[in-house]
């Protein structure tokens, strides 16, 4: 189980990228999105954002337990559902999705309140939940561009 866990946490190992491995799991985030968003319909994004915060949760608090350390940084699948969350529900183009991810990526360094306090969270919530809150931030800030510049990003 031990393996599977690290499987997931990584995004298949995505999280090993020598240099950044933070943005290489957002970058995972957008082809998730891409295949989510075949479907066509919102609740499986939903549930795609669903099912991926709970395998992270679960994940990760095992890839902490085989790393001997908090939060390590080859855990990515919380990326991954930031980046799924600043897009959720946002009809974007290709330089949209690109603004979500910059969006994303800033706001995942900067960590505004309360998302830096949520990492201290115990185990894999605290690894999943501050990268959620900042995509709800992301997800905000997306909306308000589209409001202020319609037909640039979506």
């Amino acid at each position: 189980m031990r393996r599977l866990a690290l499987l997931v946490s990584t995004c298949g190992y995505v999280g090993y990228a020598p240099i950044a491995p933070g943005t290489f799991g957002s970058a995972a985030g957008l082809a998730a999105l891409y295949l989510v968003r075949l479907s066509g319909s919102w609740p499986v994004e939903l549930a795609a954002i669903v099912a991926l915060f709970a395998a992270g949760v679960w994940s990760g608090s095992e890839a902490e337990r085989h790393y001997g350390r908090e939060d390590p940084g080859y855990v990515v699948m919380d990326e991954v559902v930031g980046m799924l969350i600043t897009l959720f529900l946002i009809p974007v183009t290709p330089l949209g999705a690109l603004v979500g991810f910059l969006i994303f990526r800033a706001l995942d360094i900067v960590k505004p309140f309360p998302a830096r306090r949520l990492e201290d969270l115990h185990g894999g919530l605290g690894i999943m939940a501050d990268d959620a809150m900042v995509g709800v931030y992301g997800n905000a800030i997306m909306w308000g561009l589209i409001w202020l510049l319609p037909g640039w990003l979506a």
